[in-house]
């Protein structure tokens, strides 16, 4: 369950970059279907998102899960912090072809300094097509100058 807390920093996120093309989920059609940081979970269309032979792009794959990975790590990190992908490993199970991905992304591993996340990635028919592994660095926000509101 997503926190008050959590659910500011998702705020935060949105209001900083609202009415900007500077995201690049969005352009994507990736779209967060539920918050939970110990199980998120959200679509992108495999239309826009192809390869040359009209299969889902194995890059918008690794989009997608680093997407999920890097926010259900900053959640857990919480709002004075931010995480960062530092290791990013894709396994390409199976072809999507038409319809939407859906991803979940659960934690490995959630510690001070890393944190590493499993995202697996299925079709519409519930088939695997991706099994992605993510690892983040904790950093305070201040590193990155960002300071939090909260």
């Amino acid at each position: 369950m997503i926190t008050p807390a959590q659910q500011a920093m998702l705020d935060e996120f949105q209001k900083r970059w609202d009415g900007t093309d500077e995201q690049l989920a969005p352009r994507m059609g990736i779209e967060i279907v539920d918050n939970d940081p110990n199980r998120l979970v959200a679509t992108m269309p495999v239309t826009g998102n192809r390869q040359p032979y009209g299969l889902l792009h194995g890059g918008a794959s690794a989009v997608l899960a680093e997407t999920l990975g890097s926010y259900s790590a900053g959640l857990l990190a919480g709002p004075d912090h931010i995480a960062v992908g530092v290791e990013l490993s894709c396994s390409h199970n199976r072809m999507a072809t038409e319809g939407v991905v859906t991803a979940v992304c659960t934690p490995i591993h959630v510690g001070r300094t890393l944190s590493s996340f499993e995202i697996v990635i299925t079709d519409d028919q519930g088939r695997r097509t991706c099994t992605a592994r993510l690892t983040c660095a904790i950093r305070p926000a201040h590193h990155a100058g960002l300071a939090s509101s909260h």
